[in-house]
């Protein structure tokens, strides 16, 4: 049996059909939760049981405050949230504080939380059901990781926010069953100082990064900014080492 993963959300920003980064493995686990988890159904939304954050960007995390609200009146299940420490630290005093949401960690009561944390480090695999995910090292501007999806006979790795280095390439090269890499690239090389100031990617920054990676996986490309994705793509076609990459979309699903 095979594991999917479906693209609810890839973009860099919102506008018109632009979801940001949300992505579905199968039915019960959210890698990210940005405003794509909007377009799932009631029916949907019950049967996620996992939430894997990269990192604490509103980008990323903010319908996770909604879909607790939505779905906690109707299962008897926690959601567990996985994330580094230092991201759960930032949920807890800066999203479920009473303040801007409120703390489902403690309600309905400590016992008996609607919300469940588990920290996960990098290098650390949880399994769920027929899959394992692990955590990768991620160069961004806040405590982030990214992830590997693994079903045993295919691995897809979505890096998240980040700049790259070293760390994440040896652990991406290291892994032998790898089909897809999903890699950020959010500005142009017109903007290459505000990316390398955000530690994000620009497409010469991609071409570099990409230098260092063994294998041959199908590459896609995420976070786009809205009105610039057009010509992002435009200068990663024009280099050797990245010609080859596509867009990620909206709805696209992987099979691993």
């Amino acid at each position: 049996m095979s594991i999917q993963v479906k693209i609810l959300g890839c973009s860099g920003g919102i506008g018109g059909a632009m979801r940001t980064t949300s992505l579905l493995v199968d039915d019960d686990v959210m890698i990210d939760a940005g405003t794509g988890v909007g377009d799932l159904s009631l029916d949907a939304l019950l049967k996620i049981d996992h939430i894997f954050v990269t990192h604490t960007h509103l980008d990323h995390i903010c319908s996770i405050p909604l879909l607790l609200d939505t779905v906690m009146g109707l299962r008897t299940q926690a959601v567990t949230v996985h994330a580094t420490k230092q991201a759960i630290h930032i949920l807890k005093q800066h999203i479920f504080n009473w303040l801007v949401w409120p703390d489902f960690n403690s309600i309905p009561d400590s016992a008996n939380p609607f919300l469940v944390y588990n920290e996960i480090g990098e290098g650390e695999s949880i399994k769920i059901n027929k899959k394992t995910i692990t955590a990768l090292p991620a160069n961004h501007v806040v405590p982030a990781v990214g992830y590997q999806i693994d079903s045993g006979a295919g691995s897809l790795v979505f890096t998240g926010d980040t700049a790259g280095g070293s760390e994440l390439w040896q652990t991406v090269n290291s892994i032998n069953n790898l089909k897809y890499l999903i890699i950020e690239t959010a500005f142009s090389n017109a903007e290459a100082e505000l990316a390398v100031i955000s530690k994000h990617l620009c497409p010469s920054t991609l071409a570099a990064e990409l230098t260092q990676l063994t294998s041959k996986p199908e590459i896609f490309i995420t976070h786009l900014k809205p009105g610039e994705d057009i010509k992002i793509m435009q200068e990663i076609a024009e280099n050797a080492q990245t010609q080859h990459c596509k867009a990620l979309r909206q709805q696209h699903v992987f099979k691993l």
